[in-house]
């Protein structure tokens, strides 16, 4: 395979996952104002701070209000990362390699695109942006059933579950540093039965609470959400799973050392989490420390996998 296919493709997965996982950051940014008291609430500051936005935001933007963060997350093209603006590159790259994958996914990618742009009106009002942002998530969902229904498990296959899987992992990490960046205050006792609602909305918007009842057959506690959502290998989008699932794929590639040596290193982090520690301030720490070994597989895998950019060393 090219690397420029491989490279194509492994996006593509990435691009998916994004548009589906900034949906869910802001359902779980809205979810939390509504059933939170203004002093706990989350600001809508935060999810720019997450995203790493805050520059192209600044720049057009003269405060952060629930209507100008959520139109400039989901519909304004001028930002590179919106989920306009990031499906329609999954189309592009998913045009110009239209032979390697299955038909019916193309024209799955194309109308997904079409119908994000021609309803993205209805996301300007709160409730329209609730149905809105829920068929972003199903269409996502959808494809991602399709490709893997349709779509021969070979070398291809194997890069888009990489770029899926690494991007998932990331902004699962950003879904939960959600929570880390808004902390009960300890001098605040009566506000202490609002720790449940934050945690089950956290769980609610990666579609994991059934599955958390089930698997840890307890009511909702911080470090049993946590050990859910780090180290569990049966939900499909927990670390664990995310990075189970690309040591698999990987191991069908060839020079996968590397990659193999950074993505072990993170799963340790993980296994070897202090649990019972994790307080806000920790836990906002460690999920950094994972942002950025995440970044470093990707950089690794690009070095190795992908061509070097136009002006680099040959």
């Amino acid at each position: 395979m090219l690397s420029r296919v491989a490279e194509t493709i492994y996006w593509i997965g990435r691009y998916q996952e994004r548009a589906e996982n900034t949906a869910r950051l802001i359902t779980v940014n809205t979810n939390l104002m509504l059933d939170l008291p203004p002093q706990v609430a989350p600001g809508w500051d935060a999810l720019i701070s997450l995203l790493g936005c805050n520059d192209a935001y600044n720049e057009r933007h003269p405060e952060f209000t629930e209507r100008r963060v959520a139109n400039f997350l989901i519909s304004d093209e001028s930002n590179p990362s919106s989920i306009i603006s990031t499906l329609s590159v999954l189309r592009e790259n998913s045009r110009t390699i239209r032979e390697i994958l299955p038909r019916e996914a193309w024209e799955a990618i194309n109308s997904f695109y079409q119908k994000a742009v021609d309803n993205k009106q209805s996301s300007f009002s709160r409730q329209g942006r609730h149905r809105y942002l829920q068929e972003i998530i199903a269409g996502s969902q959808l494809l991602t059933g399709l490709l893997a229904g349709s779509m021969s498990h070979d070398t291809a296959y194997h890069f888009l579950n990489l770029g899926r899987k690494l991007e998932r992992a990331d902004m699962t990490t950003r879904i939960i540093d959600v929570r880390s960046e808004n902390p009960i205050p300890d001098d605040a006792p009566e506000l202490s039965p609002f720790e449940d609602i934050l945690w089950m909305s956290m769980l609610k918007s990666l579609s994991a609470y059934q599955m958390y009842r089930q698997h840890m057959q307890v009511r909702i506690r911080r470090r049993e959400v946590l050990k859910f959502l780090f180290q569990t290998q049966t939900f499909p989008r927990s670390l664990s799973y995310c990075l189970e699932n690309m040591s698999f794929n990987l191991s069908r590639l060839p020079k996968n050392r590397g990659p193999l040596k950074i993505l072990h290193q993170i799963e340790k982090e993980i296994e070897e989490m202090p649990l019972d520690k994790m307080d806000n301030q920790i836990l906002h720490d460690f999920i950094d420390e994972m942002q950025v070994m995440l970044g470093e597989l990707h950089e690794c895998m690009a070095k190795t996998y992908f061509p070097p950019a136009l002006g680099d060393a040959a």
